[in-house]
């Protein structure tokens, strides 16, 4: 199953995801992937985007400082790559037992463009692990495309999605 947090306040999905990883691991289930967490150090400059790797202790930057100025895209395609990799990895048959649930912060625009963690999303539904991800409006479009009906809508509520994570984890034991 496909769970999509949506809507909420900008960064708001964000928070909810890493507090929803947080108590599902206290619930004792193995929950893999990322979570976004935003630093911010200055009101006049963009904050700073790191993934935090839900199978360690792994804090990578996503982010790249363009300079004041800059209006274009801040990710840092070697950063995302890396987060992917980890992420692949705890995924692989063999390494260990598989996890009850991928979290995976954002279908964003390289998720929409094929990259990112589309195929990692792709890999875990095929080993029928449970996936929840947060979709931002202006690529709903590509997610649904990509999610192809299965994809379950949930309010950006973090009882909403403890619910549906834990009647998705249940449904594998």
């Amino acid at each position: 199953m496909l769970g999509y947090v949506t809507g909420g306040e900008r960064g708001q999905a964000d928070l909810v995801l890493a507090e929803v990883a947080a108590e599902l691991r206290r619930a004792g289930l193995s929950v893999a992937g990322v979570v976004q967490v935003n630093e911010e150090f200055d009101p006049a400059r963009r904050c700073h985007m790191d993934l935090h790797v839900l199978t360690g202790a792994e804090v990578i930057r996503i982010s790249q400082s363009l300079g004041s100025l800059a209006t274009g895209c801040r990710l840092d395609p070697a950063g995302l790559a890396q987060a992917v990799g980890m992420v692949e990895r705890a995924l692989e048959i063999g390494q260990s037992a598989l996890p009850d649930l991928l979290i995976v912060n954002k279908f964003g625009r390289q998720e929409a463009e094929g990259r990112g963690f589309r195929p990692v999303i792709g890999q875990a539904l095929a080993a029928g692990i449970p996936v929840l991800t947060a979709v931002n409006a202006g690529y709903q479009a590509a997610f649904d495309e990509f999610a192809e009906g299965f994809g379950v809508a949930l309010t950006c509520s973090r009882d909403v999605i403890l619910q549906f994570c834990m009647s998705q984890a249940k449904g594998l034991k």
